[in-house]
């Protein structure tokens, strides 16, 4: 019996392997390098091109009612930039109006603070000069490590914004050149057949528009329901920080947890109780339980499908390489890495590891179920052909040759 054997691969086949993985590695290291060291060019342009994708539903439609498209992006441009202003102005009164009431918070933090002393030195055995001077200590040390803290934060937000003031400048140029970008990408890969990487571009497109789309409806209903809740419990300037804690959601899952310290420090320090604050607390835990299991999912929707752990990882890893910049950035980038993987054969396994896993098990289980009715399909169509009687020549007789009827 013949058979043919494979042969057993030698060391000068294993070797591009190694290079391969060696290859990947420095890539990898040498992208990471290149992301850190050039953020101030890299972060503005990134908020550019989501920004530029938010806004290309306006410039489209006014393209549509017969305005030049240079006029359309600056019409966009001054619709966003009117947005913020407004924005801002909302922001500027709350903060004023809550200026007028510090007195009366320095009044009820005095009172406080007498009451924690008198605590101390009724249950601890700890004198009043004691506590003070113990307090001035930590006092003189925090104002020391956070006016260092504040220098640096106050060169570093002083560059960002004159490099942020670029983003216009970018946003017009993104949606100026959309067609010539567009090109661009079709020479650049050429492997790729031009049909596959058109539904690519369209599948990022769709994932950022619903996410961002999504996001500022979610950030609406968040603060909505926030305010609700405070306003309930009588907390000063409710609207205020249930709005605030809303936009916090653009850091995902610890955004709104940080916005709740304000308002739960305010009741303390404002209502007569303690159990303010925990109530506050608790408030803004149930409407951030209620926008990450029921109102973001079908908001936002399956497009933007990242599970919580991929998510909790891209998190860190963007908060350490860009700061706050990059936890505002990491969700949108991480659900277009999912979309390239889930595209890219190589590359499918660890899409499918970004995804969630209720989500992917049943697309798995849909091509599964796909792929087995295509091919039952294929049988059944073999089998009514093979069964199917076949046509007989015209003029040929009902009768083969020498098995003539007797008469």
């Amino acid at each position: 019996m013949n058979s043919t054997l494979r042969p057993l691969p030698d060391k000068d086949r294993e070797t591009p392997i190694y290079l391969k993985l060696a290859s990947t590695l420095v890539a990898l290291i040498a992208t990471v390098y290149i992301l850190y060291t050039l953020r101030e060019t890299i972060i503005p342009l990134a908020f550019s091109i989501l920004l530029a994708i938010l806004l290309y539903p306006v410039c489209a439609w006014l393209e549509r009612h017969k305005v030049p498209r240079i006029g359309a992006i600056l019409l966009s441009i001054l619709t966003l930039f009117v947005v913020i202003v407004i924005l801002v102005y909302v922001v500027s009164i709350q903060i004023g109006s809550f200026a007028e009431e510090l007195p009366r918070i320095t009044e009820k933090a005095e009172i406080i603070m007498d009451q924690t002393l008198a605590m101390g030195e009724r249950y601890l055995n700890i004198s009043r000069t004691q506590q003070v001077s113990e307090g001035k200590k930590y006092l003189v040390n925090a104002l020391t490590e956070g006016r260092a803290f504040l220098l640096n934060t106050l060169v570093t937000t002083t560059g960002a914004i004159s490099t942020f003031v670029l983003i216009p400048l970018y946003i017009f140029f993104f949606m100026l050149y959309r067609d010539f970008f567009r090109m661009f990408v079709h020479k650049a890969i050429r492997k790729v057949p031009n049909e596959d990487l058109n539904l690519l571009l369209r599948k990022i497109y769709e994932v950022i528009q619903s996410y961002l789309s999504g996001l500022f409806l979610v950030i609406l209903i968040v603060g909505v329901l926030n305010s609700i809740g405070l306003l309930l419990l009588g907390i000063p300037h409710a609207i205020f920080f249930g709005f605030l804690a809303g936009f916090l959601i653009l850091i995902p899952y610890i955004g709104i947890l940080i916005g709740s310290v304000l308002p739960a420090l305010l009741s303390i320090v404002t209502m007569d109780s303690p159990w303010y604050a925990v109530g506050v607390i608790g408030i803004m835990s149930f409407v951030q339980f209620l926008e990450g299991n029921f109102i973001t999912p079908n908001i936002v929707g399956s497009k933007v499908s990242v599970n919580p752990l991929a998510a909790i990882i891209a998190l860190f890893l963007g908060g350490q390489l860009w700061g706050l910049s990059g936890l505002i950035l990491a969700l949108p980038v991480t659900a277009i890495l999912k979309v390239i993987f889930d595209t890219v054969p190589s590359l499918e396994p660890y899409g499918f590891l970004l995804g969630e896993p209720v989500h992917e098990v049943a697309a798995e289980q849909a091509e599964i179920q796909r792929e087995q009715t295509v091919n039952e399909f294929k049988k059944k169509s073999y089998r009514r052909y093979r069964n199917k009687p076949r046509k007989k020549p015209e003029g040929s007789s009902s009768t083969l040759p020498g098995n003539a009827p007797n008469v």
